[in-house]
């Protein structure tokens, strides 16, 4: 959570909000609470005197004349039980009363019938204790019935104590209102235009930079991007926000040219590319070799190195489409490789192992003829005999996996090492290599793999692991 030093900084919007929130609510939380504990204190005492009386009058409607009737049925014989409970009942009722009664009068009116409550008791135990009836009779009016009056006068006097005691109480409660109210309006007619003067130098301080800024990304956002001072604001989030989208300007400025830089880069890179493609040498050593195909009288092959010819051009150009699919890739490598058979027949067989279920999958024209080239040049004629070159094709999930592998001479650790960092920094010395891994980089971003795996005198493995996207658009990667 933010630190309460931190919320109430003057030097931040959330610092003068909260500031401005305390100066206003503040006072007036003062006032509610002193009202409410006014309003609860006297509500409290307001509803234990309005309890008491509710106490004494569900009291006074049976005492007397349930004390005065059993009485009278055990003097003539009718009960033979005397209502000691009931006259218990009334001393606890009283010493409840006494205990909750604040009022003076109410208090001794309470005291009193707790000793007349003892005397009651004193007055049946006298008749229990009597054995004639006229006595008991005697007894009865003279004491009993006397006191149970006076009782219930006592009861009806702490009502009307009581009952002014709630009067005086009301009164109390009307005058603390009253004072209240003229304090609240007093307090707010002090604290609301101090406010409301705080809040509108609070909201010009905010708008008037914001209202800056916004001017200023408009600007950013129509290619303004040189060098501008920062807003200037007493607020550091305002200033920290302002400095931010310069230093945001001066950084997508700078990003530009980077960009326009990397293009000018693609552009060179794309052109190296096509002349690499446009091998004239390959060209050159393959019309020879027809040459003398045709001068030994081997016409057919002569004819079969043509057609082969023929397709690895047309597989080349293939409509100016840089996106290709693996069927047309696997045609493109084919041609290759029949080409450079009948160049290296005593050297190098191969073997193209492509799943159908991929054929329709796209891919980068030229991904997989620079890694065979590779595999030629640089792993079959340097070791002497035969080897042989593979090119595999399958699908693992939603990946595709192409692999080219061959018998060749094979890199130690130090020159697999060496060859790896050269192509991850596409260093212009491993071009075939670099320019098929820049290609899938571009098009594929971290979705693709490029794994080269040699050991020496046994062969190389180069393994591309690509997204299976059926649906690339047929443009320029470029």
């Amino acid at each position: 959570m933010t630190p309460l030093k931190d919320r109430l900084n003057k030097n931040t919007v959330q610092g003068k909000m909260y500031r401005l929130m305390l100066q206003m609510f503040i006072p007036i939380a003062i006032i509610f609470v002193s009202i409410f504990v006014m309003l609860l204190t006297r509500n409290i005492i307001y509803a234990s005197v309005s309890g008491n009386i509710v106490k004494v009058s569900g009291f006074n409607q049976k005492f007397k004349q349930e004390i005065d009737e059993q009485m009278y049925f055990y003097v003539t014989g009718y009960s033979s039980e005397i209502p000691w409970e009931d006259v218990e009942s009334a001393r606890a009722l009283a010493e409840d009363l006494l205990k909750n009664t604040s009022n003076t009068d109410g208090r001794k009116a309470m005291t009193s019938v707790l000793s007349l409550c003892d005397k009651l008791n004193g007055y049946m135990h006298d008749i229990e204790n009597e054995s004639g009836y006229d006595e008991r009779m005697d007894q009865l009016k003279k004491n009993i019935y006397i006191t149970t009056d006076l009782i219930e006068d006592y009861m009806y006097s702490y009502l009307y104590y009581e009952a002014g005691e709630m009067a005086s109480i009301q009164k109390q409660i009307d005058f603390w209102l009253t004072i209240e109210v003229v304090f609240v309006v007093l307090v707010m007619a002090i604290v609301v235009p101090i406010v409301l003067r705080r809040a509108f130098r609070l909201s010009k301080s905010i708008t008037d930079p914001i209202v800056a800024m916004n001017s200023r990304v408009e600007e950013i956002g129509s290619g303004d991007l040189s060098p501008h001072t920062p807003v200037e604001t007493d607020d550091t989030s305002m200033a920290l926000l302002s400095s931010g989208i310069e230093d945001m300007a001066a950084r997508l400025d700078k990003q530009i040219e980077l960009n326009r830089q990397e293009q000018i880069k693609l552009r060179d890179i794309e052109l190296s590319l096509i002349q690499a493609q446009i091998n004239p040498h390959f060209l050159y050593n393959t019309l020879d070799a027809i040459v003398w195909l045709i001068e030994i009288g081997k016409n057919e092959q002569a004819e079969q190195m043509v057609t082969s010819l023929s397709s690895y051009f047309r597989s080349f150009l293939s409509d100016g489409k840089d996106i290709v699919t693996v069927a047309e890739e696997k045609q493109h490598i084919q041609s290759y490789l029949e080409i450079q058979q009948v160049r290296y027949r005593d050297i190098m067989e191969y073997e193209i192992d492509i799943d159908p279920s991929i054929q329709n999958t796209k891919l980068p024209k030229m991904t997989l003829q620079p890694l065979v080239e590779n595999a030629i040049y640089h792993g079959l004629k340097p070791k002497r005999g035969k080897g042989k070159i593979t090119v595999t094709g399958t699908r693992e999930g939603d990946k595709i996996l192409l692999r080219v592998t061959d018998t060749g001479l094979g890199m130690n650790e130090e020159e697999l090492e060496s060859l790896r960092s050269r192509i991850s920094m596409e260093d212009s010395t491993s071009f075939g290599l670099t320019s098929s891994y820049k290609r899938l980089k571009i098009l594929y971003g971290d979705d693709c793999k490029f794994v080269i795996d040699s050991k020496s005198q046994e062969g190389t493995s180069i393994s591309i692991e690509i997204p299976r996207k059926a649906d690339i658009d047929n443009e320029t990667i470029l």
